[in-house]
């Protein structure tokens, strides 16, 4: 074998999504961009195909046009170290995207995302170190996660 990656198909648009993501992920690149000529089965200039790197992990990507659509049972999941991160993030991928509930939202392109904090999986882990039901019951009232709220739930600290 010679490898997995994941493999995006956007419907259009996919090297200006493919740039979007790359500008807001750390550790990340465009490989290589090729796209349609005349003649092609999508417009010239659109993206035939595209490898490229978010966080150092490959991927590759391709415009199929509008009979591809993202499912929401796929979705790129992000860790963040601070709330600072998380709202960063969670501004520039939800903006003219769709925001849903515990984290995760549809980006203006119609990829699903998660977007949480490091500590969540430490906490949902660790059950002797804090009420995770708690934490569970606080993160699915919200929408972007907010790490002080999760851990206060967690510690026994927080009223909803």
């Amino acid at each position: 074998m010679q490898g997995c990656r994941p493999h995006l198909a956007f419907a259009e648009k996919g090297e200006e999504a493919i740039k979007f993501y790359v500008s807001l992920i750390p550790n990340s690149r465009i490989i290589d961009i090729q796209r349609y000529g005349e003649g092609g089965p999508l417009p010239a200039g659109s993206l035939m195909w595209a490898t490229f790197e978010l966080d150092g992990r490959e991927y590759s990507a391709f415009d199929g046009g509008p009979t591809f659509k993202f499912e929401t049972g796929f979705s790129l999941f992000v860790t963040c170290d601070t709330q600072e991160e998380i709202d960063r993030l969670w501004d520039a991928f939800s903006d003219g995207g769709e925001e849903g509930q515990c984290g995760w939202f549809k980006d203006r392109y119609g990829l699903s995302w998660q977007v949480a904090p490091t500590e969540l999986a430490e906490m949902m882990g660790n059950p002797a170190g804090g009420d995770v039901g708690a934490m569970m019951q606080a993160l699915s009232q919200m929408k972007k996660l907010d790490i002080a709220g999760l851990r206060a739930a967690y510690e026994g600290a927080w009223v909803a």
